[in-house]
Order: C-alpha cells, then sequence, then structure tokens
C-alpha cells in the first residue's frame, strides 16, 4: 500500500522559509514514479505547485513560485522535498504531495491516484 506522509509546514514571516518533506511508502524510488506538490486554499480550487518526473529527472514550478521554491528528492529516504524561500502571504495554504508511479515527464499533466493528509503552512505578514 503506498503512502505519502508531509511534514514541515507551519507558521512563518513573510521572506521566511519551510522546507516541506514528503516521505513515501509501498514502493521505492528505484522504479519510476511523478511527485506533485498541490495547494488548496480557502475558497479556491486545488493546484499545482511544483512535480518532479524520476524518469529524466524533469521538474515544473507554476509561475508564482519560480525561483523562491525547489523541488528535490532523496532516494535513499525515499523522499521529495519542497524547499521554499521567500515566503509571502499569498503562499498561505494546505499543501498536499502526491504521486503515482508512472515514467512520464510531463508530471504536470499526470493523474495522481496517491495523496498524503496535507501540511498547512501559514505565511504572516
Amino acid at each position: 500500500e503506498v503512502q505519502l506522509v508531509e511534514s514541515g509546514g507551519g507558521l512563518v514571516q513573510a521572506g521566511g522559509s519551510l522546507r516541506l518533506s514528503c516521505a513515501a511508502s509501498g514502493f521505492t524510488f528505484d522504479e519510476p514514479y511523478a511527485i506533485s506538490w498541490f495547494t488548496q486554499a480557502p475558497g479556491k480550487e486545488r493546484e499545482v505547485v511544483s512535480c518532479f518526473s524520476s524518469s529524466d529527472g524533469s521538474t515544473y514550478y507554476t509561475d508564482s513560485v519560480k525561483g523562491r521554491f525547489t523541488i528535490s528528492s532523496d532516494n535513499a529516504k525515499n523522499t521529495v522535498y519542497l524547499q521554499m524561500n521567500s515566503l509571502k502571504p499569498e503562499d498561505t495554504a494546505v499543501y498536499y504531495c502526491a504521486a503515482t508511479i508512472v515514467s512520464s515527464p510531463f508530471c504536470v499533466a499526470l493523474i495522481y491516484e496517491y495523496w498524503g493528509q496535507g501540511t498547512q503552512v501559514t505565511v504572516s505578514s
């Protein structure tokens, strides 16, 4: 059974940093996979923030986080990270990681069948 556990959320002042972790179990990073970070803010639809495809190491970032967020993976720990720097109040949301076990470089276009429980990120002004 595939499970994803997020951690690292919290309250931070604008301009601060957080690192979110998504620990995966039930599959290993030796297999082809893609992991995406989604956000869902109150009253808004869920949207992808960043994703990573293991097939070719490609990454995707939505425009609003380019240059501030970095997605990375640690195969030894079966964990994907989202380093978030220069945080802004508009980054406030619940952040979810999601995974799919497919080989594709187009992580932003994939359907994700496995989801974590979410971690709250709150950025104060």
